[in-house]
């Protein structure tokens, strides 16, 4: 039984149109894979330099952008170059009490960043990351939940970001068949 809706789910998949980033074709007229993986995709991500962020919550999103982008070390030679920058951050009370104070705050976070190749911008697009964190009676307990949430959110936005420069780095791949071209 298990093996039957896997194979479901494996027929579903490749009917929907789902490829997968990092692993290249055996050949054109074959509809599985090899298991080869296509390292010309993480080489180009590897070629991408993270801009400084402005603040607290722009270190901990470059952090994780070069933990994700270049984890073997910032290139010495970029070809890349990524800039990023919180557009807005936005707190909302929830859950309120009959005299009115929150007991939950949402923080919604809007950054937009663009990738440029020399002079050329590459792309440019927008991330958004919504945490919440509860508001307790201790002071010191709320400042530590809304630092968490702040770590939380750099960490959606930084895998979001580096998702969707690996999605470009393979559109670009898969339409002109190497990475020489790029």
């Amino acid at each position: 039984m298990q093996k039957s809706a896997l194979i479901l789910i494996l027929l579903f998949l490749a009917g929907c149109g789902f490829s997968p980033l990092y692993v290249e074709r055996e050949s054109g007229s074959k509809w599985y894979y090899n298991a080869k993986f296509d390292t010309s995709i993480v080489e180009e991500m590897q070629q991408v330099k993270v801009e400084p962020i402005a603040d607290r919550f722009g270190q901990q999103l470059r952090n994780n952008l070069l933990d994700s982008l270049t984890p073997k070390g910032t290139p010495k030679h970029p070809k890349y170059r990524l800039f990023v920058k919180l557009t807005s951050k936005r707190t909302y009370d929830q859950a309120l009490r009959q005299d009115i104070t929150a007991t939950r705050r949402m923080v919604v976070y809007k950054v937009s960043y663009y990738m440029m190749e020399g002079t050329n911008k590459l792309f440019t697009s927008n991330s958004i990351a919504y945490t919440s964190y509860d508001i307790l009676k201790n002071p010191y307990s709320t400042t530590v939940a809304e630092q968490k949430a702040d770590t939380d959110a750099a960490k959606i936005i930084g895998n979001d970001i580096a998702l969707r420069v690996g999605a470009y780095f393979h559109s670009v791949i898969t339409k002109q068949g190497s990475t020489s071209d790029i």
